[in-house]
């Protein structure tokens, strides 16, 4: 069936039970001898459409915590669609390193492209963390289901269009706390500068805010700092400088209850996927102390868009104006949750109604 030989792993006993509740319709384990992938997908609801996610190419270190991030970004994933109004569903490709750096290589990302293209179209994949446009690009000569890369496939980067979203959702966070939507004088910290991370840090500095940044690569932090002037801080400050607004945009889990406690911020609002470690009870935490937490399912959905709806065949225009639009749904969900929880209550039960009018919409007449 593939020019090199892939095959299926059985399941950990426990993972039927993790998809039975969180509510997946497939999950697999996948290798590849030859290249040495090993990989965890995730596909969470495909009622809106095709499941669409990201390759995550990452270091983890079990598998079970590999299967953890492949099962909750899924689910964010289908979440963040609904809310988007995007016809995609949800999905998430983990792509297992042996060790932290492992080199990308084309055999590995050509044995990837082979097992979405055994998806028959049910999974589209983009970037995610730890992956370049090359590397899609090397995907896409084995799928047409991939986007953005660079040559081969459209879509391109969407770090940039991520960024962009994010600053439309700070923008209506700062209108719905009573400011001006002015960026100049305003302090933002970003914990994490890689792709998404630096792009909002220029977009920031140019609107004329005082940035400061975090992050483990030295190189990353000194090119945004030379690029920008954004200001340096140690890894372990950056989540409770003072500032007016904090933006994650590196890994998931980062703002717990012990770090809650010691938040000096007004706004969150970030570009990283599963910002806060327990959404229930991290969201319900955050409006008790009165900061603004915009649910990245709504911030960051800008990437999104641009590759979703690039292959969905939305038009550049139509794309632009959605992730424009981030900026109403930040505010009817910032609104919204007056009555609810929290923010991030909001946030779902919005994406909740959608997917329930979707499967009112494809159920058969009768």
């Amino acid at each position: 069936m593939f020019q090199t030989r892939l095959s299926s792993i059985s399941l950990p006993m426990n993972t039927l039970d993790q998809m039975v509740e969180r509510g997946h319709e497939r999950v697999s384990f996948h290798q590849d001898p030859s290249s040495g992938l090993r990989a965890i997908i995730a596909v969470h609801n495909t009622v809106r459409g095709p499941g669409f996610g990201g390759v995550r190419r990452w270091y983890y270190p079990t598998e079970a915590d590999a299967l953890y991030d492949a099962l909750r970004l899924s689910q964010a994933m289908t979440d963040k669609a609904a809310v988007t109004d995007i016809a995609i569903g949800g999905a998430e490709i983990v792509l297992i390193l042996p060790r932290p750096g492992h080199k990308a290589t084309e055999a590995e990302a050509g044995a990837m492209g082979r097992i979405i293209e055994s998806y028959h179209g049910s999974l589209v994949a983009g970037e995610d963390v730890g992956l370049t446009p090359q590397y899609v690009d090397w995907m896409a000569r084995e799928t047409t289901h991939v986007m953005g890369g660079d040559r081969s496939c459209p879509g391109g980067d969407p770090a940039p269009y991520t960024a962009r979203g994010v600053i439309n959702a700070m923008s209506a966070a700062l209108a719905y706390t009573g400011r001006p939507v002015d960026f100049a004088g305003l302090t933002v910290a970003i914990q994490g500068v890689g792709s998404v991370g630096a792009n909002l840090a220029a977009m920031l500095a140019e609107l004329g805010a005082r940035v400061l940044i975090a992050d483990l690569s030295a190189h990353a932090i000194r090119r945004v700092v030379e690029e920008c002037g954004a200001e340096a801080v140690r890894p372990e400050e950056i989540l409770t400088s003072r500032c007016d607004i904090l933006a994650p945009c590196a890994l998931g889990g980062v703002i717990d209850a012990s770090i809650v406690r010691k938040l000096r911020c007004s706004i969150i609002c970030g570009g990283a996927n599963n910002i806060l470690d327990d959404y229930d009870e991290d969201s319900v935490a955050l409006k008790a102390r009165d900061i603004v937490y915009v649910p990245d399912l709504v911030a960051n959905a800008g990437g999104l868009i641009q590759l979703a709806g690039a292959y969905l065949g939305l038009p550049e225009e139509e794309r632009r104006q959605r992730i424009a639009d981030i900026e109403h749904t930040t505010m009817r969900v910032l609104r919204d949750a007056e009555s609810a929880a929290s923010t991030y209550a909001a946030a779902i039960a919005l994406a909740r109604r959608r997917l329930v009018e979707a499967v009112k919409v494809n159920a058969p007449a009768g």
